[in-house]
């Protein structure tokens, strides 16, 4: 049968390499599953494959989206359900690699069906955050649906700000819309499939070098640049919370040294690699694990696929 291979792992853990190695060993194409390279602006930040790391190998779904547009969970399950299904009627095989876990949730599990947030809503959630902050906005939350507010933390602005969106808009709680029955994105194929699920948890003391390493490597590359052409974009805007844009932001408004700039970049990466290991240990029990190193266990994987 048609083979659908996903690759997850955290930030700098190898990600990349280890897709391009499959796509070349099972005649394979890439299709991204990293929330920020969907992106055009953010080539360098979010370490985009350059046209020269692709090898030749077609990549979809990288840099098609404007960063003044929101990009939602739902909205990368249905593009990327499409690319897949192209890519299978093609005889090739599918290989999804990011470090997004929702993306893979949405294929192999599900997500729920929220309908879409009205832009009158969400511009008048993100404005309330912007001027009264998010404790203000919490407190509105508790009063309107104390069940989701109790469930979060009081300073996580991005799901406060969902929560109030989803109550306003459907005059229903996010948690009973999270109740409902999910259906897994891949069901929606026209293909029976071979499904491989991989992770790459790294040593973290390896993995934290390699993002130190990669954020330095980034400014030579034109991070700034690309930071600087972002500059009045709306910062709830999901583009805008790349690691590194408000760091390198700060450090062009004046705000931050270059070297403090820099060091809490690094800082911030390391915590969110720190975050994806944990949440993929956590809620991928049952993919197959490798770290950085383990040729025997890529090689004992490689045949389990061909097999």
């Amino acid at each position: 049968m048609p083979k659908v291979i996903l690759i997850a792992g955290p930030t700098a853990s190898g990600k990349s390499a280890l897709s391009l190695y499959l796509a070349e060993r099972f005649d394979g194409e890439i299709i991204n599953a990293d929330s920020m390279q969907v992106y055009d602006c953010l080539q360098v930040l979010t370490a985009r494959p350059s046209q020269d790391e692709m090898a030749g190998i077609p990549h979809h779904l990288y840099g098609v989206i404007p960063p003044a547009d929101a990009y939602s969970v739902a909205y990368w399950a249905r593009d990327a359900v499409a690319c897949i299904d192209d890519v299978l009627q093609r005889g090739k095989s599918a290989i999804l690699v990011g470090g997004t876990g929702l993306y893979f949730k949405a294929l192999v599990e599900g997500l729920s069906a929220v309908p879409e947030i009205g832009p009158t809503i969400r511009k008048a959630v993100r404005g309330l955050i912007a001027s009264s902050g998010v404790l203000a906005v919490y407190d509105q939350l508790t009063a309107e649906d104390p069940v989701m507010a109790a469930r979060l933390d009081p300073a996580d602005r991005q799901r406060i700000s969902r929560a109030l969106e989803v109550i306003r808009s459907t005059g229903r709680s996010l948690a009973d819309w999270q109740s409902d029955e999910k259906q897994p994105a891949l069901l929606a194929l026209d293909h029976d499939i071979d499904l491989f699920k991989i992770i790459l948890l790294p040593d973290r003391d390896w993995l934290y070098a390699r993002c130190d390493l990669r954020f330095t490597l980034m400014l030579d590359q034109g991070a700034l640049e690309e930071v600087k052409a972002m500059s009045g974009l709306d910062p709830q805007l999901p583009a805008m919370r790349a690691l590194g844009v408000m760091q390198l932001a700060a450090y062009l408004a004046d705000e931050m040294t270059r070297e403090e700039a820099i060091e809490k970049a690094q800082t911030a990466t390391r915590q969110y690699a720190k975050r994806q290991m944990t949440w993929f240990r956590n809620q991928f029990s049952d993919w197959n694990v490798i770290n950085e190193k383990d040729s025997e266990r890529i090689r004992a994987i490689t045949d389990n696929i061909i097999i």
